[in-house]
């Protein structure tokens, strides 16, 4: 049954934009598409964005909001007061409130700090938590200020899990952690949704003469900094020593601003915010992406199962998704077993054919839209028979 959804999305739903963004674009073009009246409430960061989720979804009922950080003591009373509030501004909460008002069956809130939007209408609420800035082990530093900001933030993380009754999670560790906090909670454990055909599989990879080692990621976002770190300084050096003409390759937002000081190793290169992905995941033999700490799904794992490149990670890499060792990617935890299922797919072009082609298997069978948006309804049917 079709059902009225107000959805409200803290980035813009573009392909291959930011880390969520995917999921955002599956989701809302799917629900349009299987029939559901969707109200679609967008934070933007620029015009650009604005005018590139216009164009995607022309005919839909969508509202695109600009946010900035806060600004002045207003701004940052607010932001100490409801963290990552100022994403939406008092113009979207006005419009959404309008809508809020008229008739619906669902409001869904991507993201935990869209929750601070659903308060007021709990009954009726669903929010996506993709990972949680406690679980991350986020603001470490000793600084007083980044302690205040710990404090706050994960204050705010526990008022707004214990606040809402109903969350979807992409892991049980998540919905593990929402029931410790709140165990009454309702959980519905989903993956995300991917679009396979922005990912083209290119059944006839070419074997290259230096195989490529590699890490995509925004490299401001501490897990995936933790990864290329430990990629640089604990695991490449052995690697090297093992298969001497392997290439390492580090590309992504901030990767040169945060790594400028290893330009000087041997058969590095760091791309700086690329245009576009798809050629180096193409050209990437392996992704080594070894993160120390990183709650939720990693999308740039599932962007390497997609386009077929093979993926060495840890546990945490493959969280969310129903991956096992040696069949759809090499996991292991210690350093030592990392740089091993490395260079055994370097070193043997049959493994890694093998390997790819499972992992893009399972993506299709687990993170097809059709296969997330039939769970997404069935979130949707329970709420509606909640409230009737």
């Amino acid at each position: 049954m079709t059902k009225k959804i107000v959805l409200v999305i803290a980035s813009p739903p573009i392909p291959f934009g930011k880390p969520d963004s995917h999921w955002y674009y599956v989701l809302l073009k799917g629900l349009v598409g299987r029939g559901h009246q969707v109200s679609a409430f967008v934070a933007c960061t620029t015009p650009e964005e604005v005018e590139q989720t216009q164009a995607l979804f022309p005919d839909s009922d969508l509202q695109c909001y600009l946010f900035r950080p806060p600004q002045g003591l207003r701004g940052k009373w607010q932001s100490f007061h409801r963290p990552h509030s100022y994403m939406f501004d008092s113009a979207f909460r006005q419009a959404l409130s309008k809508r809020l008002a008229e008739p619906y069956d669902v409001l869904h809130l991507e993201q935990l700090w869209s929750g601070w939007l659903g308060l007021g209408k709990p009954e009726k609420t669903v929010v996506t938590v993709h990972y949680l800035f406690s679980e991350d082990r986020a603001f470490e530093s000793a600084d007083w200020l980044t302690q205040i900001h710990r404090w706050r933030t994960y204050g705010a993380e526990q008022y707004l899990l214990k606040s809402l009754p109903r969350f979807i999670t992409l892991s049980d560790r998540l919905a593990d952690r929402i029931h410790q906090v709140h165990p009454d909670a309702t959980t519905h454990t989903i993956p995300l949704g991917f679009d396979l055909s922005h990912s083209p599989f290119h059944e006839d990879r070419p074997q290259q003469s230096q195989p490529i080692v590699g890490l995509i990621g925004n490299f401001r976002w501490k897990p995936t900094y933790s990864a290329a770190e430990r990629l640089l300084t604990r695991l490449w050096a052995e690697i090297k020593a093992q298969v001497p003409n392997a290439r390492l390759q580090i590309v992504g937002r901030a990767a040169k601003t945060q790594f400028a000081a290893f330009e000087g190793l041997p058969d590095l290169s760091i791309h700086q915010d690329v245009p576009d992905i798809a050629p180096y995941f193409n050209q990437m033999d392996v992704l080594l992406y070894a993160p120390t700490v990183g709650s939720g799904m990693k999308v740039k794992v599932m962007e390497s199962f997609a386009f077929g490149t093979c993926v060495v990670t840890t546990p945490e890499g493959v969280e969310g998704l129903p991956a096992q060792d040696e069949i759809h990617a090499g996991i292991a935890q210690d350093d030592r077993a990392l740089i091993q299922k490395t260079v055994a797919l370097l070193k043997d072009p049959a493994r890694r054919e093998t390997q790819r082609r499972n992992a893009r298997l399972l993506l299709e069978q687990t993170c097809s839209p059709d296969v997330t948006l039939i769970q997404v309804e069935r979130v949707y049917d329970a709420i509606v028979e909640a409230n009737q």
